[in-house]
């Protein structure tokens, strides 16, 4: 299963293109891989248009699952990026 953490997007405009291509390149750094959850729907963090697929607007709650516990770095820099509104809010 791995480790997870349970976030609610809080920008203004949710996931869209800008903020998605911000998480794939962060999951990209991961050893292993990393996933976004929403609705029981698990897509690959890594593929932009995945993330986009979700359709995340403001107040959404979605799940980050990483595979592997050496790249929690990697699952706290997403988090830290999506708590903070990608500095949109």
């Amino acid at each position: 299963m791995g480790l997870t953490r349970n976030l609610t997007i809080t920008n203004e405009l949710g996931l869209h293109a800008r903020t998605a291509a911000k998480i794939a390149r962060l999951a990209e750094e991961a050893d292993d891989n990393v996933y976004i959850i929403k609705d029981g729907q698990e897509v690959d963090a890594t593929d932009i248009l995945d993330i986009m697929g979700l359709y995340c607007p403001r107040g959404t709650r979605i799940i980050l699952r990483i595979a592997d516990p050496a790249d929690m770095k990697v699952l706290d820099r997403i988090a830290e990026q999506i708590e903070s509104g990608f500095g949109e809010s």
